[in-house]
């Protein structure tokens, strides 16, 4: 956010693992947006301090004004190209400054191969998806209506394929959630008004592997894309199966077709009662039960993660 550098020196000092920036509007008026020169000298903090920066790329000039209140509005007020004009933008910077760079949620095929092009040039960027832009698309809108409204928004069918074929190549970091749940009452009263934001941390590891394996991608690529990818590039000694690390385990049934049930507190999931052919039956924290065929277990809890550099790639 617009302030004080040396705030990220503190944060830095009590274990943040990168620190994220919206190149946009956000919408929420105590997180402001930065413009660049605010982005160029975070960047410039972050690289001294050793940790990436992660960005919501979006271009405010390239986002237009909604006209309307349906999806179809909603869709055009932030065409991909607004997504790939920050994306260049940010490598751009962050090729400057030296610091590495990581660009969330990327919804177009055009945004990975931007990324792709800076990684071969040797910049150091990655990028990653979410399972709703792997397995929806905007036309999913008209079905799913203001629980699906997200930013940047569902993509045509040529992206989601798109993704998939990028993911394949080994373009695409990771794999995150982005979760973002709400009350029900924030996804009412229109596209321009509701909430944007989708919960999906339940349903990531289900989805992810029931659209992959459906495609033909091992299940071991795709578990790596939500486990040991994400610990490695961001320095954290986590998601690996082998002697002395933690008995974090998700122990699923690969032909266990189920309609998808949420635990979230609020409800408003646009992947609530899908049919998937993926259950996860039973889930493991430090050797712990936590989760077991539907149930919640009581007090079950993580723990603070700090980044170790010796970790990263």
């Amino acid at each position: 956010m617009p302030g004080p550098l040396e705030r990220m020196d503190e944060l830095a000092e009590r274990g943040v693992v990168g620190f994220k920036a919206f190149m946009c509007d956000t919408g929420i008026d105590d997180f402001s947006a930065v413009d660049d020169d605010q982005l160029a000298a975070g960047m410039e903090r972050a690289a001294a301090l050793g940790l990436p920066v992660l960005v919501h790329a979006e271009r405010p000039a390239e986002l237009r004004p909604m006209d309307g209140e349906d999806w179809r509005a909603w869709v055009a007020s932030r065409p991909p190209g607004a997504e790939l004009a920050a994306i260049e933008r940010a490598i751009a910077l962050a090729e400057a400054a030296g610091c590495s760079l990581h660009v969330v949620h990327v919804s177009t095929g055009a945004g990975v191969a931007a990324v792709a092009e800076a990684r071969r040039r040797g910049v150091d960027v990655t990028c990653e998806t979410c399972p709703h832009y792997l397995a929806l698309t905007e036309d999913d809108l008209e079905r799913l209506g203001t629980r699906a409204k997200c930013a940047p928004p569902l993509r045509p069918a040529a992206d989601r394929e798109a993704l998939w074929e990028r993911l394949g190549r080994g373009h695409i970091a990771l794999v995150a959630s982005d979760h973002s749940p709400c009350p029900p009452a924030m996804k009412e009263g229109g596209f321009a008004r509701a909430w944007g934001g989708i919960a999906g941390a339940q349903s990531m590891l289900a989805l992810l592997l029931h659209e992959g394996i459906a495609r033909g991608r091992p299940p071991t690529l795709l578990a790596d894309l939500i486990t040991g990818k994400p610990a490695r590039r961001f320095g954290l000694a986590k998601g690996r199966l082998q002697p002395g690390a933690d008995a974090d385990l998700a122990l699923v049934d690969l032909r266990g077709e189920h309609a998808a049930a949420p635990h979230d507190r609020h409800r408003a999931n646009p992947f609530a009662a899908r049919p998937l052919r993926v259950r996860v039956v039973r889930t493991l924290l430090r050797g712990r039960t936590v989760f077991d065929d539907g149930h919640v277990a009581p007090g079950a809890h993580g723990r603070l993660l700090t980044p170790d550099p010796r970790t990263r790639p």
